[in-house]
């Protein structure tokens, strides 16, 4: 018989966009979902396979139709404080 692990949750901060949010958010309502959940089978679905860049994705569609136009992907690697400082300043 096999022994199911034991799952743990971690909390992440994420920063997107309030007009995705808010689409992502009612999409998620209307499947019966939380947003965490529904970023999770998200994140799920994208590390489970090998995929080559990053319009491979199979969230492609749905990020166009939660979007206000097209998406763009950032690839570049900030540092911690540069991400940091991109953040708060975006909140200004």
């Amino acid at each position: 018989m096999l022994r199911k692990e034991a799952l743990m949750n971690t909390k992440v901060t994420l920063s997107f966009d309030d007009s995705v949010i808010r689409k992502a958010k009612k999409y998620a309502a209307d499947n019966n979902l939380s947003l965490s959940r529904l970023i999770e089978f998200l994140l799920t679905k994208v590390t489970t396979k090998e995929y080559q860049s990053l319009e491979d994705l199979p969230i492609a569609d749905w990020v166009n139709q939660v979007a206000e136009g097209p998406a763009i992907y950032k690839t570049k690697q900030n540092s911690r404080k540069a991400s940091k400082d991109e953040f708060f300043a975006s909140k200004k």
